[in-house]
């Protein structure tokens, strides 16, 4: 009885503290998203969201709501998510905190140069789909519809897949994090990743081919930096490898 108390002791601190970092984290974005409320405010976050929309539209053209509550919930939902966006860097800094405390000094060097550069990648995935691939999309779109269809786009729509777009963006622009993991937890070696660049290239396009609109400019803007991100990786990987060895005279 003596041995397994302190386990389950253990093992509740760490329920306490994962609750913990949780609600931090939560009440960061909460904080984030309040001040976003306050200014510039929904309203004008969504407008700024949907410009590039209203720009691929006819002269005069506006996005239309079918639902009744869309035109309040859904720039509301726009705060949200930008507000977890901004809010990112403090929630990964809270994983950092949970999972450091059983991380040797050396491992901890690599944790937080991840938690920063995932936090500025993804939010540079985002803003390259916002201000790259948004425009040209919609507006690729639009030159393919016929004369006798009116293009107005749903706002709840419309933030769907604006949406899944950043989120596709982010996703990938993580891809240097991601090889320099596996290269730093011994799970696939950098000379077998080199080996395997024909092969990430077409996984790249496919991908690309997935999750963005049939057209080839959308495809085009997330295969490539896909691409160029994994030669990224596999160019800094081995310095954080370096960085974060043990010391000799550790077990």
């Amino acid at each position: 009885m003596s041995t397994e108390q302190p386990a389950e002791e253990t093992f509740i601190s760490h329920l306490v503290e994962l609750r913990d970092r949780l609600l931090k984290a939560s009440i960061g974005v909460l904080i984030v998203t309040a001040l976003l409320m306050a200014w510039p405010g929904p309203t004008v976050l969504y407008d700024f969201l949907a410009q590039p929309m209203i720009d691929a539209l006819p002269q005069g053209s506006k996005i239309i709501a079918t639902g009744v509550t869309a035109p309040f919930l859904v720039p509301m939902k726009v705060t949200l998510m930008l507000g977890v966006i901004l809010a990112l860097p403090w929630v990964l800094y809270q994983a950092w905190a949970f999972v450091a405390p059983g991380l040797y000094t050396h491992e901890k060097r690599l944790v937080a140069p991840l938690v920063i550069s995932s936090s500025l990648l993804f939010v540079a995935g985002v803003a390259f789909c916002y201000f790259f691939v948004f425009g040209r999309v919609f507006h690729f779109i639009a030159t393919f519809a016929p004369s006798s269809i009116a293009v107005t786009p749903d706002i709840e729509n419309y933030l769907d897949f604006v949406m899944s777009m950043c989120l596709a963006f982010g996703a990938a622009f993580e891809v240097p994090v991601v090889v320099v993991i596996l290269v730093r937890m011994g799970i696939v070696s950098l000379a077998k990743l080199k080996e395997w660049r024909p092969y990430v290239i077409v996984g790249a396009f496919v991908i690309a081919a997935i999750v963005t609109p049939p057209d080839v400019v959308s495809q085009f803007a997330l295969a490539i930096p896909m691409w160029m991100l994994f030669e990224l990786g596999l160019l800094v990987s081995p310095m954080f490898v370096k960085m974060t060895q043990a010391p000799e005279n550790q077990t």
